[in-house]
This record gives structure tokens, C-alpha cells and sequence, in this order.
């Protein structure tokens, strides 16, 4: 497939701490590097105080590209297993989860002054899986998506389908930490496992230069990226986090340059 026709952003996961449980580096050390900021609303991670904490961070610390975009990042409910377990729950349940986690996330951005609107909703873990899969379930879940917001989501999918089913702006989503299955779908652990600096670089150089990934079993993917916007994600749960994120600003930035001037 053909690259991407947009300039490529960066999002990463924030807030996915919990009382005084931490996870990741400091957001402090993520927030230069990153373009949208995915807040954990407290199903799978996350607290107010955390919330609260993160919205702020994010509104002071623009990164060197500008204001950094605040998109909420629904989960299971589902704290212990971090929201990457699965759970048998009706479209209604669905529905009022993401509406409630939206809704918290939206209370702490407009308690500040001058904040901008929710930018984006991209569902957590399982449950992004689920919605990647199952059209009745990403329809559910898509249906608390406040008017004007996006989704993030990944190409070709129950994700890209159902949001031009509602007409609701798709942002199609790169991998920087997450290996792919051979159908497209991408291969979530419960646990990440670390990745080599050579690896990170050709895997996520294939995937902003070649728009295609590897698949885990050797075969060539395509990612029908289209003219959808894009935005590449790290997550900071990752071991080498910091490592991974730097190399993938680098190969981005050299890519919109090279590409967009």
C-alpha cells in the first residue's frame, strides 16, 4: 500500500496509573515527543486525581509541535487485568461505559481555562480489539462518541466501517510496540515484551515509509491506510518505552519532512 497522504502524528497512552501505582516514565518525559495524548478515564487505569493531573500536564507542556490533542481512552472495567481481558458485556453496557469514561475525561478538560474540546476517543486494549472485530460492538461503543470528535482506530476494520456507517472522522492507526497477525489484526499481550532498537526502526519504518507491517507468523501485511488522517501510537507500558518513542518521533519526523517540507 501506498503511505500515508497526511502528515503522521504520534499518539501515546497517558494517565494509566492508579492511587499509587505508577506506570510508564513520567508523562512530563512522553509529552514532548507526542502529538495526541489518549487519557485513561479509570476502568482499566486512571483515578480523578490522575485524570485531573494529566489533562493539566498535557494543556501546559505543549510538545515541539504545538498544542498536544486530548482524546479519551476507554477501557474495560477491568483494573486488575489492566483492561486486557475479556468480558461478555450487552451493547448497552457498551454504550454507557464509554459514555460514562468520556464523560469524566470531558469534565476535567472544560473545569480548565481555555482548554480545547475532546479531540478524539480510542478504545483501550480488549476492548479496541473487540470493536476492531465485532461491528454491533463498535457500533455500541461509537455511539457515546460526542459530536465533532474522532475516532482512532485501525484500518480496515469493523473501526473504519462503522465510523463512515455514523460519519464520524476515522483517524487509521500505525504500531510502533505492537506486533501483527497475518489477517491485520494486531496481536495483544497480556504483558508486553521488550523490543530491540533495530526492530522498533524497521517496524515502524515499513509500516510510515511502505505503509505494510510484517506479520509475527513472516508474511507481508498491507495497511489500507487510504486518505484517512494518521497517527502512529507507543505505548508507555512498554518496556523502553522512551527508546521506542524517540525512534519513532525520528523516523516521522524524517518522513513529513522528507514528504510534506
Amino acid at each position: 500500500m501506498p503511505p500515508s497522504t497526511h502528515p503522521i502524528r504520534i499518539n501515546v497512552d497517558l494517565g494509566e496509573s492508579y492511587g499509587n501505582w505508577a506506570c510508564g516514565p513520567p508523562t512530563a518525559e512522553l509529552l514532548p515527543y507526542i502529538d495526541h495524548a489518549n487519557i485513561a478515564c479509570g476502568f482499566h487505569a486512571g483515578d480523578p486525581l490522575i485524570m485531573q493531573d494529566t489533562v493539566r500536564a498535557c494543556l501546559d507542556s505543549p510538545s515541539k509541535r504545538g498544542p498536544i490533542a486530548l482524546g479519551a481512552h476507554p477501557g474495560l472495567p477491568d483494573l486488575q487485568g489492566f483492561g486486557r481481558r475479556y468480558m461478555a458485556l450487552s451493547p448497552a453496557e457498551l454504550t454507557a461505559m464509554t459514555r460514562y469514561q468520556i464523560g469524566a475525561l470531558q469534565g476535567f478538560i472544560s473545569a480548565e481555562e481555555g482548554a480545547p474540546s475532546l479531540h478524539h476517543i480510542k478504545p483501550h486494549g480488549t476492548l479496541y480489539g473487540l470493536t476492531s472485530r465485532d461491528a454491533e460492538a463498535c457500533r455500541a461503543v461509537y455511539a457515546a462518541v460526542p459530536a465533532g470528535a474522532r475516532v482512532f482506530g485501525l484500518a480496515g476494520t469493523a473501526h473504519e466501517a462503522v465510523a463512515r456507517e455514523l460519519g464520524i472522522p476515522f483517524v487509521a492507526e500505525l504500531y510502533a510496540d505492537v506486533r501483527w497477525g497475518r489477517d491485520g489484526s494486531l496481536v495483544i499481550e497480556r504483558r508486553k515484551g521488550s523490543w530491540e532498537p533495530h526492530e522498533t526502526r524497521q517496524h515502524v519504518g515499513a509500516q510510515v515509509r511502505e505503509g505494510a507491517v510484517t506479520a509475527v507468523t513472516g508474511e507481508r501485511v498491507e495497511i489500507p491506510l487510504g486518505e484517512h488522517e494518521v497517527s502512529l501510537c507507543v505505548h508507555s507500558d512498554s518496556p523502553g518505552c522512551m527508546e521506542i518513542l524517540k525512534a519513532a518521533r525520528e523516523i516521522v519526523d524524517e518522513f513529513n519532512g522528507a514528504k510534506f517540507g
